[in-house]
């Protein structure tokens, strides 16, 4: 049965506008990290969440994401309007490769591509490109301890690609510094049932853009999801989000600019070729500070070995 997972992703960069006291606009750029959370804490690829790759073996995902809107959630959770009647259009694709490097270990590389788009009042700014890397190392070290219970754990680095200079009046395409990553997965086969259960925890440490001055706040996060499939038919019904702390902002502890978001991810799988492809949807249910609009998702996943 093959298991389809999200690593994050990282979210569209929105702008937000906000007066200032002397009544003119400020523009402040944030760049939203994701899964996928871009516009997500994570991006789907099909793997079983515990369940490491053989050597020489592996597999390659590629996933894009399309979201258009005009709502946001405020800083106290409420779901309104961006000011200065404005629009978030943002489309990113995602090419993850897995490999097995030895028996209970293997290695995944994520690679953006993305076109960031905000209009207002104001007018509007495009911006395309290269995102931030991501790179992660997974192990089973239960198993290989002789422990039968099917637990993995991951850890990963951003590296970041491009600077982060909300004084440029370009849209960043990520955000300048290093994220450190530790996750726990976990997953349950229904066999002989076509079912499966999954799930992981993880936590990530945020290196400071500028220290003292600019630093963006660490963060917690989650998945779990539910699927199954019937011949080449699937499905997985899905929510995952991830909670921000207190970012520093121009050197000052920036309270009620803490990002968090909740969302269900319903999708249907259907085998094509030697692989798969997911069409589905991504909701936000709750959230602060972050776009509130709609992801729609199209993906397709395949194997290989040598």
């Amino acid at each position: 049965m093959a298991h389809w997972i999200h690593t994050r992703i990282p979210e569209p960069v929105m702008r937000l506008s906000r007066p200032t006291s002397n009544s003119a606009e400020s523009k402040r750029w944030f760049s939203i990290p994701l899964p996928l959370l871009i516009l997500a804490m994570a991006l789907p690829s099909m793997a079983g969440a515990q369940w490491t790759e053989p050597p020489r073996e592996g597999w390659a995902s590629l996933s894009v994401y399309h979201q258009d809107t005009r709502e946001v959630f405020g800083v106290e959770g409420d779901r309104t309007i961006f000011p200065g009647r404005g629009r978030s259009v943002v489309t990113a694709a995602y090419l993850t490769l897995a490999s097995g490097l030895a028996d209970g270990v293997d290695a995944w590389i994520q690679l953006p591509a993305q076109r960031l788009r905000f209009d207002d009042v104001t007018g509007d700014e495009t911006r395309s490109g290269i995102g931030d890397i991501r790179v992660y190392l997974r192990a089973r070290p239960l198993e290989m301890a002789g422990s039968p219970i099917p637990v993995a754990l991951r850890v990963g680095v951003k590296l970041p690609v491009g600077d982060f200079d909300v004084g440029s009046g370009l849209i960043p395409l990520g955000d300048g510094q290093r994220d450190w990553e530790v996750i726990v997965e976990g997953g349950h086969s229904f066999h002989p049932h076509p079912l499966y259960a999954m799930g992981w925890v993880g936590y990530r440490w945020r290196e400071a853009l500028e220290p003292g001055r600019t630093e963006f706040g660490n963060e917690r996060f989650f998945h779990a999801a539910l699927g199954g499939e019937a011949g080449r038919l699937g499905f997985r019904l899905a929510a995952d989000g991830w909670f921000g702390g207190t970012p520093l902002l121009n050197a000052l502890r920036a309270r009620g600019a803490e990002r968090e978001i909740l969302r269900l991810a319903p999708s249907l799988l259907v085998g094509w070729g030697p692989g798969q492809v997911e069409v589905g949807a991504r909701r936000p249910f709750r959230g602060r500070n972050l776009p509130a609009g709609t992801d729609l998702v199209l993906g397709y996943f395949t194997r290989y070995g040598f």
